[in-house]
């Protein structure tokens, strides 16, 4: 049940806004102050608004807060709301209206999904040949219809193609509930499981499920359990229960489908369970034992596991071995050598070839290895920066291999190419264009161009950045905004890929700047090491120095400097903010990470012990002190800031609401501006904000229209 409160008299002392009333202006929210006195390793921390946590949502005191922060943000933003809807609408005007999926052939069906005109969510469907009547599964937007929120998990058919078990979460909290339809007669089954995190598999009899429960408190996914059809959720058998609270699960099935595996992932140890799934009362079993620092995958072909390790190899190399002797070791045959400067991504194993995604010098590669005697080749691509990966390959025993492609200025691109020769040239005719993303409105990709450079961060070392821009509103003169994005952390890489809603950015003038700081992937596990853990101020040094070089090297007005980021990507806003807020004019940090070390300390906090290979354990003092030396919430100073627009939602199961809400109580109470600083949480939203095709933009059109409203640009 969600609570709201209409600001009474008495609600507005609580915040100081005695200045509010219908003949002046709404002040901002000025927060209570209440001791919450902290002491750790003989160092005293005083947080003054930590009463604004409330796990369970309904606290009169902190949603008549958070309204109140909502109400002073709609009173700022009127003058922007013209800007908001028209920026909406262009960005929504972009999308193909009937857009549509490239069909998968799987079990001798063709599997796809498509929009309606005006459709929020998509209509899952399958044909018999691709030519055939359709048969819808799933209309996404029945389920959806009355949920202010509605977020579709994993979607799983049985193996006899006669049901489709789903996910699916209507509180943003990511705790899914699975529904299983009869596709025969396309009713429901009264089989109901609840409280899961999304991630489903079948066994092959088509009558038993696994799924994976959640800690109702922590969010963590601990214990496999299998459901038999036709049973009560209450009769579930616990198959596997994770006792270490910094792993992660989950379920997949290898792509003959005859293993059901069970992941166990911390930040920097994997461990691989197997289960015959044939034989789903059996039990999982480890392939190789747990080791800390040991990462590794596994796929299947035949008799053969190919195994993806970092053993004595950082940025992975390709083993293989009997799956009788999986667990030895000693017994595995190094197939791809370990790189230094080569990572090894993602790989594919068919019949007769063996696929390898890599990333080397930050760009994407793919090496086909026939296992024939002919020699390897590389598929080529073109573009200064790109991503390039593998996508919906179901098939082993296929020649066919599809790879999905796109770069800032190409929209996405699924290809499929016919692996029979090792010509370049002759692949290149085989090579088919199965579908490219359709943007609406005359985008045109030679409009556009892509750059990609290194910049000498403070250290020396050269830190990747991908800009894009519109050419006939650029000439390098130093007179462009630039908006400028960034996350860095957990080895995810931010790809150089296609973003539509960008468009609206680059036609006003912008460059668009992506700054691949330490603590992703993009050079490599190195790379990764080099801005997390005792190293993360390398990534807020990293973009804090791609903003100056940018704009002494002529790419932008050093005096029109927009950033964002989200989620991790909104601690580095929130420490770039207190350590050069010089650099910009305004900053959009979304569902932001800003209270490190006392998130950091409480194992109660949904998903903290998993992070503790990323940032630290706060009880080890060298931990502690570094994370309180950048920690945005314990570093605000007085001093000016630049504008900033904060968001959050309610029901976030990552970083939850009172972090942000926290962060911006204080921003209020030392800033020494005059700068706007607006706070939004969505009361229906979790970590990934709205759902649904058309609302999602609304999130992007209002971080546009401040950025654009603020510079002047009034369409």
């Amino acid at each position: 049940m969600k609570f709201f409160f209409p600001l009474t008299a008495c609600a507005v002392l609580l915040f100081g806004c005695s200045n509010m009333n219908k003949t002046t202006s709404i002040q901002p929210p000025s927060a209570e102050k209440i001791p919450h006195v902290m002491e750790d390793h003989g160092h005293i921390r005083t947080d003054n608004y930590y009463w604004m946590r409330d796990d369970k949502r309904q606290d009169k005191k902190v949603i008549a807060y958070l309204n109140a922060e909502n109400e002073y943000k709609d009173s700022q933003f009127k003058a922007y709301e013209p800007l908001q809807k028209s920026l909406f609408k262009e960005l929504t005007n972009r999308l193909d209206k009937d857009e549509s999926s490239v069909p998968y052939l799987w079990h001798g069906q063709w599997y796809y999904q498509r929009y309606q005109t005006g459709s929020e969510y998509p209509i899952i469907a399958r044909k018999n040949s691709l030519d055939s009547h359709e048969v819808i599964l799933l209309d996404v937007n029945e389920r959806a219809d009355g949920n202010d929120f509605y977020g579709l998990g994993e979607l799983s058919v049985s193996p006899n193609g006669q049901l489709l078990a789903f996910t699916e979460d209507t509180l943003s909290r990511r705790i899914y509930t699975v529904i299983i339809k009869n596709l025969k007669n396309n009713q429901y089954l009264q089989d109901r499981i609840e409280g899961i995190d999304g991630n489903i598999v079948w066994a092959n009899d088509n009558q038993h499920i696994f799924y994976i429960a959640k800690d109702p408190q922590t969010l963590l996914g601990f214990q496999v359990f299998r459901h038999k059809l036709g049973t009560m959720q209450a009769e579930d058998v616990l198959v596997f229960e994770e006792k270490d609270d910094t792993f992660y699960l989950e379920l997949d099935k290898t792509l003959d489908e005859s293993l059901i595996t069970l992941s166990h992932d911390s930040t920097i140890t994997s461990e691989i369970s197997i289960l015959d799934a044939n034989q789903p009362l059996s039990t999982f079993t480890p392939m190789l034992p747990r080791k800390e620092g040991h990462e590794y995958t596994f796929k299947k072909l035949k008799d053969t596991f190919y195994i993806l390790t970092n053993w004595q190899a950082k940025n992975y190399r390709l083993m293989k071995v009997p799956a009788s002797q999986a667990n030895n070791q000693e017994a595995w045959q190094e197939v791809i050598a370990h790189d230094n400067n080569v990572l090894i991504e993602d790989y594919l194993v068919l019949e007769d070839y063996l696929v390898i995604q890599t990333r080397e010098n930050g760009l994407n590669h793919i090496h086909i290895f026939p296992f024939n005697e002919q020699p390897a080749f590389e598929l080529s691509f073109d573009d200064a920066a790109y991503v390039a990966s593998l996508d919906a390959n179901s098939q082993q025993a296929s020649n066919k291999l599809r790879v999905s492609y796109s770069s800032p200025n190409t929209p996405e691109s699924i290809f499929e190419y016919t692996l029979s020769s090792a010509n370049d040239e002759a692949l290149t005719t085989t090579r088919l264009l199965l579908k490219q993303e359709n943007i609406l409105g005359g985008f045109k990709t030679s409009a556009y161009k892509t750059e990609r450079l290194f910049i000498t961060a403070r250290d020396g070392e050269q830190v990747p950045v991908t800009l894009v821009y519109r050419k006939d509103k650029f000439n390098k003169d130093g007179k462009n905004p630039l908006y400028q994005y960034g996350y860095g952390a957990y080895g995810y890489t931010i790809e150089p890929h296609f973003k539509s809603s960008i468009i609206s950015l680059l036609d006003r003038g912008f460059v668009y700047a992506t700054a691949h700081v330490r603590g992703s992937d993009m050079l490599g596990r190195a790379w990764y090491d080099e801005g997390r853990m005792l190293n993360k101020q390398n990534s807020f040094n990293d973009f804090i120095d791609i903003t100056q070089t940018l704009t002494d090297r002529g790419y932008a007005d050093k005096n029109k400097v927009v950033a964002s980021g989200g989620s991790a990507g909104g601690l580095l806003m929130g420490a770039v903010l207190n350590q050069a807020p010089e650099r910009y004019f305004a900053v959009a940090s979304h569902v932001p990470f800003v209270d490190v070390v006392t998130t950091m300390q409480d194992e109660s906090i949904p998903l903290t012990t998993n992070e503790y290979d990323e940032w630290g354990n706060p009880s080890n003092p060298a931990y502690y002190e570094y994370m309180l030396s950048y920690s945005p919430y314990d570093q605000i100073k007085a001093q000016n800031y630049p504008h900033l627009l904060v968001t959050t939602g309610l029901h976030d199961s990552q970083v939850q609401y009172f972090e942000p809400a926290k962060w911006v109580a204080k921003l209020r109470e030392y800033k020494t501006d005059d700068n706007l600083l607006l706070f939004e949480t969505d009361m229906e939203a979790g970590h990934g904000g709205k759902s649904g095709r058309y609302r999602r933009y609304q999130d992007t059109a209002k971080e546009y229209a401040f950025f654009l409203g603020l510079l002047d640009f009034d369409k």
